[in-house]
């Protein structure tokens, strides 16, 4: 058993963090999400809401500094509206470890799709809320 790795870390999850390099993408998706079909490596997090997996990996990486959003996510599609609490969720964690992060940036469903892609791997999560998926670009370590 390792100290300080939060319990929603599974290992599967912690060798992926370990292993992505700088400006690598990992994909925290819904329970919704069709990641088999954009990308051959999914991590399992079923029941798992996405603020607590933020909460478990965001002090074992750091974000992107070099990019203009290393917080990604989905813009809604037309007529869809967005429910603010789900991003205030994420942005809390977010902001507990890496406050000066730049505000996040939304993308296209079908650029996130595409983006999913290349990204390192994808975790699929338990969570419910509409377009609470999301993307964090790691950074190289700095403190």
């Amino acid at each position: 058993m390792l100290r300080g790795i939060a319990p929603q870390i599974s290992p599967e999850l912690l060798k992926a963090l370990a292993e992505m390099g700088h400006s690598d993408e990992i994909v925290i998706s819904d329970a919704f999400f069709p990641a088999a079909k954009y990308n051959d490596r999914i991590i399992r997090a079923d029941g798992i809401k996405i603020a607590d997996l933020l909460a478990g990996i965001l002090p074992l990486i750091t974000l992107d500094s070099y990019v203009p959003s290393p917080v990604l996510m989905m813009q809604p599609g037309e007529g869809d509206e967005l429910d603010p609490t789900v991003e205030a969720a994420y942005r809390a964690e977010i902001d507990k470890v890496w406050p000066e992060t730049p505000e996040t940036g939304r993308i296209d469903r079908f650029e996130f799709y595409e983006r999913t892609k290349s990204a390192f791997c994808v975790v699929v999560s338990g969570e419910t809320a509409k377009y609470g998926n999301v993307i964090l670009s790691k950074g190289v370590i700095n403190r």
